[in-house]
């Protein structure tokens, strides 16, 4: 929102929400009813295409976010290096208005202007005419219009808004107030109108204009470099026809420089152009990948969870992972992209963020959940984990944090497979069993004497038994085989281990494997606890669940703006965070395997550095 915002801030069809599209549907019907039906020149194939044009501009715009957010978590060729956060997602996350908005006025142009019917596939002079048109007056009124919205009175009431983001990211280009959004289309409509009354308009010079007008848009805003400098050595006036990444990202740093819309020409008349533009697309162009201090490895959990990564829908990604009826429609999409990640999947860089000085990366393992739990899949999972552990070892990484690569015995020997079979590694493998089991305890009420123990049994539940046996807090168990297990791993012969009768407890540490009938023998008021890095799916609204091991992160931790999972907003698992304080500290030692450091001292070392413990609202009745 603009400072002081003007008359026609909003969009009219804000109050609809997500529902906005729904103004379009009966163009959509007509036009694909009319097509079918009618013949000859009835048949106007120009009116039918609207639609599908509008799906093309929203799949391109989101080409362009995806590459855009993968190669700044790289780092090679960025721009600005300052953070992203929820707060600049929240106010970009209607970027497809403005498609609404010209869908709208394409559809009622295509029935009502004269001209504007049957047009014709292609036709060269009005390609020219596009050209020039765009070239010429466009340009030039453009220029002389954004700065008059950088004028304190359009500035405050209007552009404002769009000048809010230091860190550009493609879909930054469009928004934009409602009315400076009328006044951009009255600007572009000049080449589209003059073709029409002309009668020399064409689908592709519509189409073809309005893609290069988003092309330019998306590009100019990527905040990182990707304009190679031979292409100014083989045509040096090129400079003066066609800006770069680094060129518009002055004018979002700087505010008083760099005006032009896609051709700088009209900086270098007026004298307005930044003189740092050229040295900073020389340094942008020439930056490296970056290598992180810490680097956290994870997986796919469902085959619609790659539209909740950083690099998918930033209007899921930066909300806590839920099932969404819509993404139903999108199959297609996710069963290849599911085809491709199980037939020929590569490990990627999905999110970098900054704490203190450490530089941190997410790496994605391209497999699902499902997949971890087919025996037959170990040795490609296992050989992916491996080649990322060597790269990063290779980059000269100092921690590696295995998150929910950490599966279990059967898959790695809870990491401890890749330490042992790479001795010399100098980084560090961090599964973060000891942080998970320190915020377990720390989620158990005060004054607790009994808890219930449900669920496959993981280093982590071993490991948060012992230590309430130690503490004096009763562990019961309802199933012989666990008991069993239990009393030969952690040595307890006393009553602090038992086999349980009954369900009694209100205090439970569920993992995976806890059924829905167990859940729903839980006495009422249950805390449900988990010691998995899954939650259980919530069929109680008479009991409490606490979220997976996790913490609430310090401020200066930069560049969030992604939820993980399905944890809330700036919430990091505790297998991340581990990584995180383990080289924050400078510890020497590795722990996966079946080491784990001292769990009281990693929980004070989080909580000196600024990590919090989660609280949920529970009117729970102590044991």
């Amino acid at each position: 929102m603009a400072s002081t915002p003007g008359i026609l801030t909003d969009w009219p069809w804000t109050p609809l929400g997500n529902f906005k599209h729904v103004i379009l549907a009966p163009w959509i019907i007509h036009g694909a009813y009319s097509f079918v039906v009618n013949d000859g020149k009835e048949k106007d194939l120009s009116y039918f295409l609207i639609f599908p044009f509008m799906l093309w501009r929203m799949i391109h715009n989101q080409i362009w976010i995806t590459l855009s957010r993968y190669q700044t978590a790289k780092g090679n060729g960025r721009i600005v290096d300052k953070p992203l956060e929820f707060e600049q997602v929240d106010r970009e996350r209607n970027w497809d208005d403005q498609i609404v908005f010209n869908g709208i006025l394409f559809c009622l142009g295509s029935r009502h202007m004269p001209g504007a019917q049957n047009l014709p596939l292609w036709r060269t002079d009005g390609v020219l005419l596009t050209i020039l048109l765009h070239a010429g007056p466009v340009e030039y009124l453009y220029y002389w219009l954004h700065r008059a919205l950088h004028h304190h009175f359009l500035y405050s009431r209007y552009h404002s808004h769009h000048h809010s983001s230091i860190v550009t990211e493609p879909i930054t280009s469009v928004i934009h107030p409602f009315a400076e959004h009328i006044a951009y289309f009255v600007l572009f409509a000049i080449p589209m109108l003059t073709t029409t009354l002309t009668g020399t308009a064409s689908i592709i010079s519509f189409a073809g204009y309005v893609t290069y007008i988003d092309f330019m848009n998306n590009m100019g805003h990527c905040n990182f470099e990707l304009i190679p400098n031979w292409l100014f050595s083989i045509f040096p006036p090129l400079k003066y026809l066609m800006y770069t990444p680094s060129f518009h990202s002055l004018h979002h740093t700087q505010f008083r420089t760099n005006y032009s819309l896609f051709m700088p020409i009209y900086d270098y008349i007026y004298g307005t152009m930044d003189k740092s533009s050229d040295s900073l697309y020389e340094t942008s162009l020439k930056r490296k990948e970056e290598t992180p201090d810490v680097l956290h490895l994870t997986h796919l959990t469902t085959p619609e969870s790659i539209y909740h990564l950083p690099l998918g829908f930033a209007s899921l990604s930066s909300k806590p992972h839920t099932s969404h009826w819509y993404l139903w429609l999108m199959w297609p999409v996710t069963l290849w992209s599911a085809m491709l990640t199980w037939i020929y999947g590569r490990t990627f860089v999905v999110e970098r963020q900054r704490f203190d000085k450490l530089r941190l990366q997410a790496w994605v393992i391209p497999k699902y959940s499902l997949q971890y739990f087919l025996q037959w899949q170990n040795e490609a999972i296992n050989g992916l984990i491996e080649e990322a552990i060597l790269e990063a070892e290779e980059k000269g990484v100092k921690v590696l944090s295995l998150g929910l690569l950490n599966q279990g015995e059967e898959l790695n020997r809870y990491g401890g497979l890749y330490v042992h079979r790479y001795p010399e590694l100098k980084m560090k493998v961090v599964d973060g069993s000891s942080l998970a089991v320190a915020v377990i305890l720390n989620s158990i009420p005060k004054g607790t004497t009994e808890v219930l123990l449900r669920g496959n049994l993981t280093k982590v539940a071993y490991a948060t038994a012992f230590a309430l046996c130690q503490k004096g807090i009763q562990v019961a168990t309802l199933n012989q085989t666990e008991y069993l297990k239990l009393t030969k791993s952690l040595n307890v012969t006393d009553s602090r281990l038992v086999l349980a009768r009954s369900y009694a407890q209100k205090i439970w540490l569920v993992g995976d494997g806890l059924s829905e009938e167990e859940q729903l023998r839980a006495p009422k008021g249950t805390l449900f606890v988990p010691f998995s890095q899954f939650p259980q799916k919530k069929l109680r609204k008479d009991c409490f669940y606490h979220y997976t091991p996790a913490m609430k992160t310090p401020p200066s931790l930069e560049n969030v703006h992604a939820c993980e999972n399905w944890l809330p907003r700036r919430v990091m698992s505790a297998w991340r965070i581990a990584g995180i304080v383990h080289a924050l500290e400078g510890w020497k030692e590795h722990e996966c395997g079946y080491n784990m450091s001292n769990i009281d001292k990693v929980w004070q070392a989080t909580l000196q550095h600024g990590f919090q413990p989660l609280m949920i609202s529970t009117t729970h009745t102590k044991n």
